[in-house]
């Protein structure tokens, strides 16, 4: 296993982190035994790090009673993380926190998250509420080691995030279909040189390993008949510096096993011309079933009404590519349906301050107009109304006011 220092608290990290969504399941939830198998597998392999959240269910529970069973708390890292989309006052955050020690079994969180950051107003938000010194007192109690976010937005409110806190990690979307996709490699880039970056979705779903064009396997078969779609796809990660741990949500054994035998090797650095060429020639493969020839450089960024222009185009490839239902998802996250601020295309005015400034001279304009008819018809808006009023942050709420 190789590992990498989280330079904050100085712990030797593997590279290779347990995603812990998608244990093995079976009618009654968890298949326990399959799962316990998994985790031990991992962590005597060197796998250290392992990554739940609040919000995925039972995640937490048998997470905390494999560790408890096999008295192996102390040899890994836990990450977890607040489920912001149902806290509606400061004090949920000890409601929440607590009930994760208690599914863990455990009396502190390694690495504690902000679950689903979207935009710098929804950290300013819970900041007015008094979450600054309500982690300082967990801290000081020893109950949070480091504290973070995940983020789901736009490159431009990454930037700002980072920016607004003594960050001790975050956690990003990251892969080689999605270079420029939310935080992207320049939000990466900025946020490795102050802390440690967890990597999510190094193969977007899994669609990056079952999911590719036939065309876009062979390309890989073909350079190395011996590495999967799967492993290309995580040493895209591995080769980079930045990343500290990459995520993969492992569900059988066989995963595990594979993915231990590429940690063990991988490196930064490790790829020379010919792998990268690959790479290149995939990803035009990808791309030409494509309708908008955008690459994310996001000089069309900020909008002044607040749309996230790469993320609506990235979300329509993604449907035109993976389908409309990944499409949706990926829309979803794109243009805050979950958070206070609405970044959907449907708030262009037409004012075409963002067509001069792309280098592909794309009609920014009208292809909003179009991913708005295809992606968001009425009862998308509908839904993402609802998911607004149900978690109280509908657009134009008023916002708490500023206690300092």
């Amino acid at each position: 296993m190789q590992y990498r220092t989280d330079r904050i608290s100085g712990n030797k990290l593997s590279a290779l982190g347990f995603g812990c969504m998608r244990f093995p399941g079976n009618i009654t939830g968890f298949d326990m035994k399959k799962t316990e198998a998994m985790i031990m597998r991992a962590i005597n392999g060197g796998v250290n790090y392992f990554d739940t959240a609040w919000i995925y269910p039972g995640s937490e529970e048998a997470l905390g009673s494999i560790l408890e069973k096999n008295r192996v708390r102390d040899k890994v890292y836990i990450a977890t993380k607040m489920p912001l989309v149902f806290v509606k006052s400061p004090s949920d955050f000890d409601r929440y926190f607590n009930e994760s020690l208690k599914r863990l079994r455990t009396n502190y969180i390694d690495y504690y998250l902000m679950h689903m950051i979207s935009d710098l107003d929804q950290w300013v938000k819970l900041k007015n509420w008094g979450i600054e010194q309500w982690i300082a007192g967990k801290k000081q109690a020893g109950s949070i080691k480091q504290i973070g976010f995940s983020y789901h937005g736009s490159q431009t409110e990454f930037m700002k995030v980072i920016d607004d806190y003594n960050w001790e990690m975050c956690m990003i979307q990251y892969n080689y279909s999605d270079e420029n996709y939310q935080a992207g490699v320049a939000g990466l880039k900025k946020a490795a040189l102050k802390m440690p970056v967890m990597i999510m979705e190094p193969m977007l779903g899994g669609k990056l390993a079952s999911g590719l064009p036939k065309a876009a396997e062979a390309i890989y078969k073909r350079a190395n008949p011996d590495l999967t779609p799967a492993g290309w796809a995580l040493n895209w990660i591995w080769n980079q510096p930045e990343p500290a741990v990459l995520l993969s949500g492992m569900s059988d054994m066989a995963q595990v096993e594979e993915n231990l035998r590429l940690a063990e090797l991988a490196q930064p650095g490790m790829h020379g011309d010919l792998e990268i060429d690959v790479y290149r020639r995939v990803l035009e493969v990808i791309n030409r079933a494509c309708k908008i020839i955008c690459t994310g450089c996001n000089y069309c960024m900020p909008c002044p009404k607040g749309v996230n222009i790469p993320g609506c185009f990235s979300s329509f490839n993604t449907m035109c590519t993976q389908g409309y239902v990944n499409g949706i998802k990926h829309f979803a996250m794109s243009t805050g349906m979950l958070s206070e601020r609405s970044a959907s295309p449907s708030l262009c005015v037409k004012c075409g301050i963002c067509e001069p400034l792309c280098p592909q001279k794309l009609p920014i304009v009208k292809l909003l107009k179009m991913v708005e008819r295809r992606m968001e018809p009425f009862w998308i808006k509908g839904i993402g109304a609802c998911a607004r009023a149900y978690m109280g942050r509908k657009r134009g709420k008023k916002k708490v006011k500023s206690k300092s």
